[in-house]
Protein backbone atom coordinates (compact mmCIF):
# COMPACT_ATOMS: atom_id res chain seq x y z
CA UNK A 1 0.00 0.00 0.00
CA UNK A 2 2.87 2.35 0.81
CA UNK A 3 4.52 1.70 -2.55
CA UNK A 4 1.32 1.92 -4.58
CA UNK A 5 -0.16 5.11 -3.11
CA UNK A 6 3.22 6.70 -2.25
CA UNK A 7 1.98 7.63 1.23
CA UNK A 8 5.34 8.70 2.65
CA UNK A 9 6.13 10.78 -0.42
CA UNK A 10 2.84 12.63 0.05
CA UNK A 11 3.38 13.13 3.78
CA UNK A 12 0.51 10.96 4.97
CA UNK A 13 -0.25 7.61 6.61
CA UNK A 14 -2.77 4.80 6.20
CA UNK A 15 -4.65 5.94 9.30
CA UNK A 16 -4.87 9.54 8.08
CA UNK A 17 -6.05 8.49 4.62
CA UNK A 18 -8.77 6.20 5.99
CA UNK A 19 -10.02 8.88 8.38
CA UNK A 20 -10.01 11.37 5.50
CA UNK A 21 -12.01 8.96 3.35
CA UNK A 22 -14.52 8.49 6.16
CA UNK A 23 -14.77 12.27 6.57
CA UNK A 24 -15.45 12.77 2.87
CA UNK A 25 -18.05 10.01 2.96
CA UNK A 26 -19.91 11.55 5.87
CA UNK A 27 -20.10 14.96 4.18
CA UNK A 28 -21.46 13.54 0.90
CA UNK A 29 -23.43 10.48 2.01
CA UNK A 30 -26.60 12.55 1.61
CA UNK A 31 -26.37 12.00 -2.16
CA UNK A 32 -27.12 8.29 -1.74
CA UNK A 33 -30.76 8.98 -0.86
CA UNK A 34 -31.13 12.45 -2.35
CA UNK A 35 -30.11 11.44 -5.87
CA UNK A 36 -32.84 8.80 -6.33
CA UNK A 37 -35.31 11.20 -4.71
CA UNK A 38 -34.55 13.91 -7.25
CA UNK A 39 -34.41 11.60 -10.27
CA UNK A 40 -37.71 9.86 -9.45
CA UNK A 41 -39.64 12.81 -8.00
CA UNK A 42 -39.33 11.39 -4.47
CA UNK A 43 -41.04 8.13 -5.45
CA UNK A 44 -39.30 6.20 -2.66
CA UNK A 45 -39.88 2.46 -2.69
CA UNK A 46 -40.62 2.25 -6.41
CA UNK A 47 -38.60 -0.03 -8.67
CA UNK A 48 -37.04 2.99 -10.41
CA UNK A 49 -36.10 4.58 -7.07
CA UNK A 50 -34.44 1.35 -5.96
CA UNK A 51 -32.60 1.07 -9.26
CA UNK A 52 -31.26 4.63 -9.08
CA UNK A 53 -30.30 4.11 -5.43
CA UNK A 54 -28.08 1.14 -6.32
CA UNK A 55 -26.76 2.92 -9.43
CA UNK A 56 -25.70 5.84 -7.25
CA UNK A 57 -23.71 3.60 -4.92
CA UNK A 58 -22.09 1.49 -7.66
CA UNK A 59 -21.28 4.22 -10.19
CA UNK A 60 -19.84 6.49 -7.47
CA UNK A 61 -17.63 3.65 -6.23
CA UNK A 62 -16.39 2.89 -9.76
CA UNK A 63 -15.48 6.54 -10.30
CA UNK A 64 -13.64 6.70 -6.97
CA UNK A 65 -11.76 3.46 -7.61
CA UNK A 66 -10.56 4.93 -10.92
CA UNK A 67 -9.53 8.12 -9.14
CA UNK A 68 -7.63 6.04 -6.59
CA UNK A 69 -5.80 3.69 -8.94
CA UNK A 70 -5.37 5.85 -12.07
CA UNK A 71 -4.76 9.32 -10.63
CA UNK A 72 -3.82 8.55 -7.00
CA UNK A 73 -5.80 11.60 -5.87
CA UNK A 74 -8.08 11.96 -2.81
CA UNK A 75 -11.11 13.19 -4.74
CA UNK A 76 -14.52 11.55 -4.42
CA UNK A 77 -17.09 11.24 -7.20
CA UNK A 78 -20.87 10.83 -7.29
CA UNK A 79 -23.86 11.98 -9.35
CA UNK A 80 -23.49 15.75 -9.36
CA UNK A 81 -25.99 18.06 -7.70
CA UNK A 82 -27.56 20.42 -10.22
CA UNK A 83 -26.83 18.00 -13.03
CA UNK A 84 -29.20 15.45 -11.47
CA UNK A 85 -31.96 18.06 -11.14
CA UNK A 86 -31.42 19.08 -14.77
CA UNK A 87 -31.54 15.42 -15.79
CA UNK A 88 -34.89 14.98 -14.02
CA UNK A 89 -36.30 18.02 -15.86
CA UNK A 90 -35.02 16.66 -19.19
CA UNK A 91 -36.56 13.24 -18.51
CA UNK A 92 -39.90 14.84 -17.63
CA UNK A 93 -39.78 17.02 -20.76
CA UNK A 94 -39.04 14.00 -22.94
CA UNK A 95 -42.07 12.26 -21.45
CA UNK A 96 -44.25 15.28 -22.19
CA UNK A 97 -42.85 15.70 -25.70
CA UNK A 98 -43.15 12.08 -26.80
CA UNK A 99 -45.98 10.73 -24.64
CA UNK A 100 -43.87 7.88 -23.28
CA UNK A 101 -43.87 6.91 -19.60
CA UNK A 102 -41.43 8.51 -17.18
CA UNK A 103 -39.43 5.28 -16.91
CA UNK A 104 -39.09 5.14 -20.70
CA UNK A 105 -38.12 8.83 -20.90
CA UNK A 106 -35.64 8.27 -18.04
CA UNK A 107 -34.02 5.50 -20.07
CA UNK A 108 -33.93 7.79 -23.13
CA UNK A 109 -32.20 10.50 -21.08
CA UNK A 110 -29.58 7.94 -19.99
CA UNK A 111 -28.44 7.85 -23.63
CA UNK A 112 -27.45 11.53 -23.29
CA UNK A 113 -25.29 10.70 -20.26
CA UNK A 114 -23.71 7.75 -22.09
CA UNK A 115 -22.76 9.94 -25.07
CA UNK A 116 -21.43 12.65 -22.75
CA UNK A 117 -19.25 10.13 -20.92
CA UNK A 118 -17.86 8.63 -24.12
CA UNK A 119 -17.07 12.10 -25.47
CA UNK A 120 -15.22 12.93 -22.26
CA UNK A 121 -13.23 9.69 -22.34
CA UNK A 122 -12.02 10.56 -25.85
CA UNK A 123 -11.27 14.19 -24.89
CA UNK A 124 -9.39 13.04 -21.78
CA UNK A 125 -7.29 10.50 -23.64
CA UNK A 126 -6.41 13.13 -26.26
CA UNK A 127 -5.52 15.63 -23.49
CA UNK A 128 -8.09 18.11 -24.82
CA UNK A 129 -9.84 18.50 -21.45
CA UNK A 130 -6.46 19.15 -19.84
CA UNK A 131 -5.64 21.79 -22.45
CA UNK A 132 -9.00 23.45 -21.79
CA UNK A 133 -8.13 23.59 -18.11
CA UNK A 134 -4.72 25.10 -18.87
CA UNK A 135 -6.41 27.75 -21.02
CA UNK A 136 -8.18 29.17 -17.99
CA UNK A 137 -6.31 32.38 -17.03
CA UNK A 138 -4.35 32.28 -13.78
CA UNK A 139 -6.51 34.97 -12.18
CA UNK A 140 -9.67 32.96 -12.79
CA UNK A 141 -8.00 29.81 -11.48
CA UNK A 142 -6.96 31.60 -8.30
CA UNK A 143 -10.57 32.57 -7.69
CA UNK A 144 -12.04 29.09 -8.09
CA UNK A 145 -11.12 27.77 -4.63
CA UNK A 146 -12.42 30.82 -2.69
CA UNK A 147 -15.62 30.82 -4.77
CA UNK A 148 -16.12 27.14 -3.97
CA UNK A 149 -15.56 28.06 -0.32
CA UNK A 150 -18.39 30.59 -0.46
CA UNK A 151 -20.60 27.99 -2.14
CA UNK A 152 -19.81 25.42 0.55
CA UNK A 153 -20.68 27.91 3.26
CA UNK A 154 -23.90 28.70 1.40
CA UNK A 155 -24.77 25.00 1.26
CA UNK A 156 -23.96 24.54 4.93
CA UNK A 157 -25.80 27.61 6.19
CA UNK A 158 -28.40 27.98 3.49
CA UNK A 159 -29.63 24.76 1.96
CA UNK A 160 -28.26 21.66 3.66
CA UNK A 161 -30.22 21.37 6.93
CA UNK A 162 -33.80 21.99 5.87
CA UNK A 163 -36.68 21.69 8.37
CA UNK A 164 -40.28 20.76 7.52
CA UNK A 165 -43.43 21.26 9.59
CA UNK A 166 -47.22 21.52 9.27
CA UNK A 167 -46.76 25.07 7.94
CA UNK A 168 -44.65 23.90 5.03
CA UNK A 169 -40.97 23.96 4.31
CA UNK A 170 -38.19 23.40 3.85
CA UNK A 171 -37.03 26.16 6.19
CA UNK A 172 -33.33 26.98 6.17
CA UNK A 173 -30.93 28.46 8.70
CA UNK A 174 -29.82 31.62 6.88
CA UNK A 175 -33.09 32.36 5.11
CA UNK A 176 -35.70 31.49 7.72
CA UNK A 177 -33.87 31.57 11.07
CA UNK A 178 -31.24 34.28 10.79
CA UNK A 179 -33.16 35.81 7.92
CA UNK A 180 -36.31 36.39 10.01
CA UNK A 181 -36.92 39.84 11.48
CA UNK A 182 -37.53 38.56 15.02
CA UNK A 183 -37.58 35.17 16.77
CA UNK A 184 -41.37 35.47 17.12
CA UNK A 185 -41.76 35.85 13.35
CA UNK A 186 -39.55 32.81 12.77
CA UNK A 187 -41.47 30.77 15.34
CA UNK A 188 -44.81 31.66 13.76
CA UNK A 189 -43.71 30.89 10.20
CA UNK A 190 -42.09 27.56 11.10
CA UNK A 191 -44.73 26.25 13.48
CA UNK A 192 -43.64 23.07 15.21
CA UNK A 193 -40.50 23.08 13.04
CA UNK A 194 -39.08 25.95 15.08
CA UNK A 195 -37.78 23.60 17.81
CA UNK A 196 -36.08 21.45 15.17
CA UNK A 197 -34.57 24.60 13.67
CA UNK A 198 -33.17 25.66 17.04
CA UNK A 199 -31.65 22.20 17.47
CA UNK A 200 -30.17 22.34 13.96
CA UNK A 201 -28.59 25.76 14.56
CA UNK A 202 -27.13 24.70 17.93
CA UNK A 203 -25.85 21.44 16.45
CA UNK A 204 -24.30 23.19 13.47
CA UNK A 205 -22.38 25.82 15.41
CA UNK A 206 -21.24 23.54 18.22
CA UNK A 207 -19.97 21.13 15.57
CA UNK A 208 -18.21 24.00 13.78
CA UNK A 209 -16.52 25.29 16.93
CA UNK A 210 -15.46 21.76 17.97
CA UNK A 211 -13.83 21.33 14.55
CA UNK A 212 -12.06 24.70 14.77
CA UNK A 213 -10.75 24.10 18.30
CA UNK A 214 -9.52 20.59 17.49
CA UNK A 215 -7.92 21.85 14.28
CA UNK A 216 -6.08 24.58 16.18
CA UNK A 217 -4.71 21.85 18.44
CA UNK A 218 -3.35 20.08 15.37
CA UNK A 219 -5.69 17.09 15.47
CA UNK A 220 -5.96 15.74 11.91
CA UNK A 221 -9.33 14.06 12.50
CA UNK A 222 -10.84 17.37 13.64
CA UNK A 223 -13.52 17.46 10.94
CA UNK A 224 -14.65 13.89 11.54
CA UNK A 225 -14.63 14.26 15.33
CA UNK A 226 -16.55 17.52 15.09
CA UNK A 227 -19.20 15.88 12.93
CA UNK A 228 -19.51 12.98 15.35
CA UNK A 229 -19.84 15.37 18.30
CA UNK A 230 -22.52 17.33 16.44
CA UNK A 231 -24.37 14.10 15.60
CA UNK A 232 -24.44 13.02 19.25
CA UNK A 233 -25.80 16.43 20.27
CA UNK A 234 -28.51 16.24 17.62
CA UNK A 235 -29.51 12.69 18.54
CA UNK A 236 -29.73 13.61 22.23
CA UNK A 237 -31.65 16.79 21.44
CA UNK A 238 -34.09 14.91 19.25
CA UNK A 239 -34.88 12.50 22.05
CA UNK A 240 -35.07 15.07 24.87
CA UNK A 241 -36.50 18.21 23.25
CA UNK A 242 -38.34 16.94 20.17
CA UNK A 243 -39.58 13.69 21.65
CA UNK A 244 -38.47 11.70 18.63
CA UNK A 245 -36.31 8.64 18.22
CA UNK A 246 -33.52 9.47 15.74
CA UNK A 247 -32.94 5.77 15.16
CA UNK A 248 -36.60 4.79 14.64
CA UNK A 249 -36.11 4.27 10.91
CA UNK A 250 -33.63 1.46 11.58
CA UNK A 251 -36.31 -0.82 13.06
CA UNK A 252 -38.18 -1.14 9.74
CA UNK A 253 -35.30 -0.59 7.34
CA UNK A 254 -34.34 -3.18 4.76
CA UNK A 255 -30.67 -4.05 4.42
CA UNK A 256 -31.12 -6.20 1.29
CA UNK A 257 -29.93 -4.45 -1.92
CA UNK A 258 -32.75 -4.31 -4.54
CA UNK A 259 -30.73 -5.78 -7.41
CA UNK A 260 -33.84 -7.11 -9.19
CA UNK A 261 -35.34 -3.62 -9.41
CA UNK A 262 -32.11 -2.22 -10.81
CA UNK A 263 -31.93 -4.96 -13.45
CA UNK A 264 -35.50 -4.28 -14.58
CA UNK A 265 -35.38 -0.47 -14.69
CA UNK A 266 -31.92 1.06 -15.06
CA UNK A 267 -29.08 -1.42 -15.64
CA UNK A 268 -28.07 -1.01 -19.33
CA UNK A 269 -31.64 0.09 -20.05
CA UNK A 270 -30.87 2.57 -22.83
CA UNK A 271 -33.90 3.73 -24.82
CA UNK A 272 -32.16 4.73 -28.05
CA UNK A 273 -35.41 5.03 -29.99
CA UNK A 274 -36.85 7.37 -27.39
CA UNK A 275 -33.67 9.45 -27.59
CA UNK A 276 -34.02 9.76 -31.36
CA UNK A 277 -37.69 10.72 -31.02
CA UNK A 278 -36.81 14.04 -29.37
CA UNK A 279 -35.15 15.28 -32.57
CA UNK A 280 -31.53 15.71 -33.56
CA UNK A 281 -31.24 19.42 -32.73
CA UNK A 282 -32.69 18.97 -29.23
CA UNK A 283 -30.57 15.87 -28.64
CA UNK A 284 -27.32 17.59 -29.70
CA UNK A 285 -28.18 20.68 -27.66
CA UNK A 286 -28.78 18.59 -24.54
CA UNK A 287 -25.52 16.66 -24.97
CA UNK A 288 -23.54 19.91 -25.38
CA UNK A 289 -25.24 21.45 -22.34
CA UNK A 290 -24.47 18.46 -20.11
CA UNK A 291 -20.89 18.39 -21.42
CA UNK A 292 -20.21 22.05 -20.68
CA UNK A 293 -21.69 22.03 -17.20
CA UNK A 294 -19.93 18.80 -16.23
CA UNK A 295 -16.58 19.78 -17.72
CA UNK A 296 -16.22 23.05 -15.89
CA UNK A 297 -17.78 21.77 -12.67
CA UNK A 298 -15.14 19.02 -12.64
CA UNK A 299 -12.25 21.28 -13.63
CA UNK A 300 -13.28 23.84 -11.03
CA UNK A 301 -13.58 21.27 -8.26
CA UNK A 302 -10.24 19.64 -9.09
CA UNK A 303 -8.37 22.93 -9.32
CA UNK A 304 -10.01 24.45 -6.25
CA UNK A 305 -9.58 21.44 -4.00
CA UNK A 306 -6.07 20.68 -5.25
CA UNK A 307 -5.07 24.30 -4.64
CA UNK A 308 -6.23 24.06 -1.04
CA UNK A 309 -4.21 20.85 -0.58
CA UNK A 310 -1.06 22.30 -2.13
CA UNK A 311 -1.23 19.86 -5.07
CA UNK A 312 -0.67 22.46 -7.79
CA UNK A 313 2.42 24.14 -9.15
CA UNK A 314 3.05 27.88 -9.47
CA UNK A 315 0.99 28.02 -12.67
CA UNK A 316 -1.96 26.37 -10.93
CA UNK A 317 -1.57 23.02 -12.75
CA UNK A 318 -2.16 19.72 -10.98
CA UNK A 319 -0.06 16.61 -11.69
CA UNK A 320 -2.01 13.63 -13.06
CA UNK A 321 -4.83 15.91 -14.19
CA UNK A 322 -5.37 13.73 -17.27
CA UNK A 323 -5.92 10.64 -15.14
CA UNK A 324 -8.23 12.53 -12.78
CA UNK A 325 -10.35 13.77 -15.69
CA UNK A 326 -10.38 10.28 -17.20
CA UNK A 327 -11.63 8.88 -13.90
CA UNK A 328 -14.46 11.38 -13.97
CA UNK A 329 -15.36 10.37 -17.53
CA UNK A 330 -15.32 6.65 -16.71
CA UNK A 331 -17.57 7.36 -13.72
CA UNK A 332 -20.07 9.10 -16.01
CA UNK A 333 -20.18 6.14 -18.41
CA UNK A 334 -20.56 3.77 -15.45
CA UNK A 335 -23.38 5.94 -14.15
CA UNK A 336 -25.19 5.82 -17.49
CA UNK A 337 -24.83 2.04 -17.67
CA UNK A 338 -26.01 1.56 -14.09
CA UNK A 339 -28.81 4.12 -14.34
CA UNK A 340 -27.99 7.54 -12.93
CA UNK A 341 -27.14 11.05 -14.08
CA UNK A 342 -23.66 12.46 -14.66
CA UNK A 343 -21.02 11.34 -12.15
CA UNK A 344 -18.63 14.15 -11.33
CA UNK A 345 -15.97 15.11 -8.81
CA UNK A 346 -17.62 16.30 -5.58
CA UNK A 347 -16.71 19.57 -3.96
CA UNK A 348 -17.20 17.84 -0.58
CA UNK A 349 -13.87 16.14 -1.31
CA UNK A 350 -12.38 19.25 0.27
CA UNK A 351 -13.47 17.99 3.70
CA UNK A 352 -11.35 14.85 3.30
CA UNK A 353 -8.43 16.88 2.00
CA UNK A 354 -8.71 19.12 5.05
CA UNK A 355 -8.67 15.99 7.23
CA UNK A 356 -5.28 15.11 5.74
CA UNK A 357 -6.19 13.07 2.66
CA UNK A 358 -3.52 13.36 0.00
CA UNK A 359 -3.61 10.13 -2.05
CA UNK A 360 -5.94 7.72 -3.79
CA UNK A 361 -6.33 5.75 -0.58
CA UNK A 362 -8.75 8.45 0.59
CA UNK A 363 -10.85 8.03 -2.57
CA UNK A 364 -10.63 4.24 -2.26
CA UNK A 365 -11.92 4.38 1.32
CA UNK A 366 -14.85 6.58 0.34
CA UNK A 367 -15.63 4.29 -2.60
CA UNK A 368 -15.69 1.20 -0.40
CA UNK A 369 -18.07 2.96 2.00
CA UNK A 370 -20.37 3.85 -0.90
CA UNK A 371 -20.46 0.21 -1.92
CA UNK A 372 -21.17 -0.79 1.67
CA UNK A 373 -24.14 1.59 1.64
CA UNK A 374 -25.93 -0.84 -0.65
CA UNK A 375 -26.36 -2.82 2.55
CA UNK A 376 -26.18 -0.20 5.30
CA UNK A 377 -27.81 2.88 3.75
CA UNK A 378 -30.31 3.18 6.64
CA UNK A 379 -27.40 3.60 9.06
CA UNK A 380 -25.81 6.36 6.96
CA UNK A 381 -29.18 8.11 6.84
CA UNK A 382 -29.19 8.80 10.60
CA UNK A 383 -26.27 11.24 10.31
CA UNK A 384 -28.03 14.63 10.68
CA UNK A 385 -27.67 17.24 7.97
CA UNK A 386 -26.73 19.82 10.62
CA UNK A 387 -23.59 17.83 11.44
CA UNK A 388 -22.44 17.76 7.82
CA UNK A 389 -23.23 21.49 7.59
CA UNK A 390 -20.65 22.17 10.30
CA UNK A 391 -17.97 20.47 8.21
CA UNK A 392 -18.98 22.25 5.01
CA UNK A 393 -18.89 25.68 6.68
CA UNK A 394 -15.45 25.01 8.17
CA UNK A 395 -13.98 23.83 4.88
CA UNK A 396 -15.58 26.77 3.11
CA UNK A 397 -13.91 29.22 5.50
CA UNK A 398 -10.53 27.59 4.91
CA UNK A 399 -10.89 27.77 1.13
CA UNK A 400 -11.41 31.52 1.39
CA UNK A 401 -7.73 31.74 2.32
CA UNK A 402 -6.95 31.43 -1.38
CA UNK A 403 -8.02 35.06 -1.82
CA UNK A 404 -4.64 36.14 -0.45
CA UNK A 405 -3.09 35.02 -3.76
CA UNK A 406 -5.34 37.29 -5.85
CA UNK A 407 -3.93 40.67 -6.85
CA UNK A 408 -6.83 42.98 -5.98
CA UNK A 409 -4.96 45.93 -7.46
CA UNK A 410 -5.24 44.28 -10.87
CA UNK A 411 -8.75 44.72 -12.33
CA UNK A 412 -8.06 41.91 -14.80
CA UNK A 413 -7.93 39.53 -11.84
CA UNK A 414 -10.19 41.23 -9.35
CA UNK A 415 -13.36 41.59 -11.46
CA UNK A 416 -13.54 37.94 -12.65
CA UNK A 417 -12.84 36.71 -9.11
CA UNK A 418 -15.50 39.00 -7.63
CA UNK A 419 -18.09 37.78 -10.13
CA UNK A 420 -17.18 34.16 -9.40
CA UNK A 421 -17.44 34.73 -5.64
CA UNK A 422 -21.06 35.80 -5.98
CA UNK A 423 -21.93 33.79 -9.08
CA UNK A 424 -21.05 30.37 -7.70
CA UNK A 425 -23.30 30.32 -4.60
CA UNK A 426 -26.15 32.15 -6.37
CA UNK A 427 -26.21 29.89 -9.45
CA UNK A 428 -25.22 26.78 -7.51
CA UNK A 429 -22.93 25.85 -10.40
CA UNK A 430 -19.14 25.86 -10.44
CA UNK A 431 -19.20 25.71 -14.24
CA UNK A 432 -21.49 28.71 -14.66
CA UNK A 433 -19.34 30.80 -12.32
CA UNK A 434 -16.18 29.91 -14.26
CA UNK A 435 -18.04 30.91 -17.42
CA UNK A 436 -18.77 34.34 -15.92
CA UNK A 437 -15.14 34.69 -14.91
CA UNK A 438 -13.84 33.78 -18.38
CA UNK A 439 -16.28 36.07 -20.19
CA UNK A 440 -15.46 39.04 -17.95
CA UNK A 441 -11.71 38.40 -18.28
CA UNK A 442 -11.98 38.26 -22.07
CA UNK A 443 -14.15 41.38 -22.35
CA UNK A 444 -11.87 43.43 -20.08
CA UNK A 445 -8.74 42.39 -21.98
CA UNK A 446 -10.26 43.04 -25.42
CA UNK A 447 -11.65 46.48 -24.63
CA UNK A 448 -8.56 47.59 -22.75
CA UNK A 449 -6.37 46.99 -25.79
CA UNK A 450 -4.83 43.73 -24.57
CA UNK A 451 -6.64 41.25 -26.81
CA UNK A 452 -3.37 39.43 -27.53
CA UNK A 453 -3.12 38.44 -23.85
CA UNK A 454 -6.14 36.17 -24.30
CA UNK A 455 -5.45 32.71 -25.73
CA UNK A 456 -7.43 31.45 -28.70
CA UNK A 457 -8.92 28.65 -26.61
CA UNK A 458 -10.11 31.15 -23.98
CA UNK A 459 -11.92 33.08 -26.73
CA UNK A 460 -13.59 29.87 -27.89
CA UNK A 461 -14.64 28.83 -24.38
CA UNK A 462 -15.98 32.32 -23.60
CA UNK A 463 -18.01 32.29 -26.81
CA UNK A 464 -19.42 28.85 -26.01
CA UNK A 465 -20.49 30.05 -22.58
CA UNK A 466 -22.22 33.05 -24.14
CA UNK A 467 -24.13 30.71 -26.45
CA UNK A 468 -24.97 28.44 -23.54
CA UNK A 469 -26.20 31.29 -21.33
CA UNK A 470 -28.37 33.03 -23.94
CA UNK A 471 -29.45 30.29 -26.36
CA UNK A 472 -29.50 26.91 -24.60
CA UNK A 473 -30.15 27.80 -20.96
Amino acid sequence: MENFFKLRENGTTVRTEILAGLTTFMTMAYIIALNPNLLTNFDAGSSLWNGVFLATCIASAIGMFCMAFLANKPFALAPGMGLNSFFAVVAANIAGLTGMSYVESFQAALVIILIEGIVFIVLSILNIREKIMEAIPLGVRLGIAPAIGIMLMNIGLGSNAGVYSETGGPFFVMRDFFGALTPSVAQTSMGSGYSAMILSVVTMFIGLFVIVILAKKGIKAAVLLGMLAASVIYWAGSAVFLGTNPFASLSTASFVPPFADMASTTLFKFNFQGFLDIGWFTAITLVITFCMIDMFDTIGTLVGTASRAGMVDREGNMPNMKEALLSDAVGTVAGACCGTSTVTTFVESASGVEAGGRTGLTALTTGVLFLACMFIAPIAAVIPAAATSAALIYVGVLMLMGLKNVDFDDMDQMVPVALMLIGMPVSGSIGHAIGLGLISFTVIKVFSGKAKDVSALTYVISALFLVKFFLIV
